[in-house]
């Protein structure tokens, strides 16, 4: 008996009618915008080798891939992330292109979220990757970037930004492994409190493990920087601080007002990135729909050093926010349906064609009788339907 023939995978779902057609307008949104700022579109295999997502690369663990062999038992996995294989084009087939290169994306990545948590194991991403350059100048193009798609989408959307460097170089004072400073990392960014100060509890209670207690709470404006620096005498932390501060002030210039904030505890995969980070939050969606952030030495992987920066969006997250909003076109409704009796088969999809070349929404019948063809444009609410034979006649469904 086959148990699992009607249902779907856990973590995944069909999308009907006006979800598919949410989810195809955000990817539509999104693109034209990315296209706009001068980033040209990749798409990159959805099966690659499990070699080029190894933890130590990726900082994905191994038991969030799907993973399968091929026909010569090399181990697979279903693309988990898209930035690791736009690096992997860039260093190989791009590797003597000008730089830096503008890259944007709209594919599929499945992650198998272990107890799902109401997260999907496959998602529709789309984002950027600017590749070749390094700076301020390119950390802002990334960041307002993703301003100006969440714009698009959604006008009350908030952008936190914060610096991987800063919890590392706290991390880097405290006399833990990497398998502890990786559980404190991974507290820090699920704000699960009680689990942060009881591993913190059982350290020396020094002034870098008071700020790291704090960390989640870290959140605001530039009053969280100028808090930060009196609990820290680190330099290579109040560098950091520096830099998010001149960030800051330029994003204020950008018209971002109270939807910019500061969060020093944004440290997701804290070793994949190596400065600037930043995350984007829609009213309606519990998780972040954008993460983005520079990661310098994720080329080194593939002996091809360059700087870099981008961001992706959970496609599927936005299209429900704005699905729920009412904020997605409805699809245009077909206004006649055209019945061809016995015979007139071709004609009657001749001029289905003719009304859609005059821009009239109109469909061809598949029922065998004008009553049937009469029922079913009552039923779907199409107003009229004509009959094509040695003539042609229109009727009022009475919708």
């Amino acid at each position: 008996m086959k148990n699992y023939a009607k249902i779907t995978p856990e973590g995944t779902k069909d999308l009907l009618f006006e979800e598919c057609l949410a989810n195809r307008t955000v990817s539509a949104m999104l693109s034209s915008v990315f296209a706009d700022r001068g980033f040209h579109e990749v798409l990159t295999p959805g099966l690659e080798f499990y070699d080029l997502f190894a933890e130590e690369i990726s900082g994905i663990p191994m038991e969030y891939m799907f993973k399968m062999s091929d026909a010569k038992g090399r181990l697979m996995v279903m693309r988990p992330d898209s930035t690791l294989p736009i690096a992997r084009m860039a260093a190989t087939r791009l590797q003597n292109a000008e730089k830096p290169l503008r890259f944007y994306y709209n594919q599929r990545v499945y992650r198998n979220n272990l107890g799902l948590t109401g997260r999907s194991n496959e998602v529709m991403q789309a984002g950027i990757e600017l590749i070749g350059a390094k700076g301020m100048r390119a950390d802002l193009e990334v960041i307002t970037t993703a301003v100006e798609a969440l714009s698009k989408c959604v006008p009350d959307f908030r952008i936190e930004i914060g610096h991987a460097g800063f919890f590392r170089a706290l991390a880097n004072r405290l006399p833990i492994s990497a398998g502890r400073r990786e559980k404190i990392r991974f507290y820090i960014e699920s704000k699960n409190y009680s689990a942060l100060n009881s591993t913190l509890d059982k350290l020396e209670q020094t002034p870098y493990v008071n700020i790291i207690r704090q960390l989640p709470r870290l959140f605001g404006g530039i009053e969280v920087l100028e808090k930060a620096c009196t609990l820290c005498d680190d330099q290579e932390a109040l560098q950091t601080l520096d830099y998010i501060r001149e960030i800051y002030r330029h994003l204020s210039r950008f018209g971002l007002g109270d939807r910019l904030m500061i969060d020093l505890g944004l440290v997701q995969r804290n070793d994949y990135y190596s400065s600037i980070v930043f995350s984007g939050y829609v009213l309606g969606s519990g998780e972040p729909v954008l993460i983005g952030g520079r990661y310098d030495n994720l080329l080194d992987s593939f002996e091809a050093p360059a700087p870099a920066i981008g961001f992706g969006i959970n496609v599927d997250a936005l299209a429900r926010v704005m699905l729920k909003r009412g904020s997605i076109p409805p699809k245009r409704t077909t206004a006649v349906l055209v019945h061809a009796e016995t015979g007139y088969e071709i004609e009657g999809i001749r001029y289905t064609q003719t009304l859609a070349q005059a821009n009239i929404a109109a469909e061809n019948s598949v029922m065998e009788t004008v009553e049937e063809a009469l029922h079913y444009a009552r039923e779907r609410g199409i107003p009229k339907v004509t009959v094509v034979s040695s003539e042609i006649r229109t009727m009022d469904t009475g919708v």
